[in-house]
């Protein structure tokens, strides 16, 4: 049984903290430079008719670094760029780079949709209309050289 096990020579890595670029295994132009977002209008873009689940969202920090938290992968997307002093306008950032984080697909959870989605929903969510539709079309995985016992 070991054998199986011979090209593992070293540890995995290991992290304490996941943010969006180590999921994406990339930083978006949004991340490093505030006009990107700057024209996101948060209405139009809102879920349905319910603004409220803006108010969730704040500029938070991690590893000492300005960052919204985006639920949907569970990950911290960190902005390289000055913040105002004005902690309302820092918010209406966050919100805005959140916003167009998930329209634009960068999301890690909203990529996992197209793998694992067991039932149809529209592929970015609400927050773009007429978004191409993920699970419509979902197959339990199988794993290789598996087979389910006979009962």
């Amino acid at each position: 049984m070991a054998d199986q096990f011979h090209h593992i020579d070293r540890e995995p890595e290991k992290t304490t903290g996941i943010d969006a670029e180590y999921l994406s295994g990339k930083r978006h132009d949004y991340q490093s430079d505030a006009s990107v977002s700057a024209h996101v209008d948060l209405l139009a873009g809102t879920p349905g008719d319910d603004i409220n689940w803006l108010e969730d969202i704040e500029m938070l920090e991690e590893d000492g670094i300005p960052a919204v938290f985006d639920r949907y992968s569970n990950s911290f997307l960190k902005l390289y760029f000055p913040m105002p002093d004005d902690k309302a306008e820092r918010d209406t950032i966050a919100r805005k780079v959140l916003l167009l984080h998930l329209q634009s697909g960068n999301s890690y959870g909203i990529q996992l949709k197209a793998l694992h989605c067991k039932y149809p929903q529209p592929t970015l969510g609400s927050w773009v209309s007429g978004s191409a539709v993920a699970g419509a079309d979902w197959k339990a995985p199988v794993l290789e050289g598996w087979a389910a016992k006979a009962h």
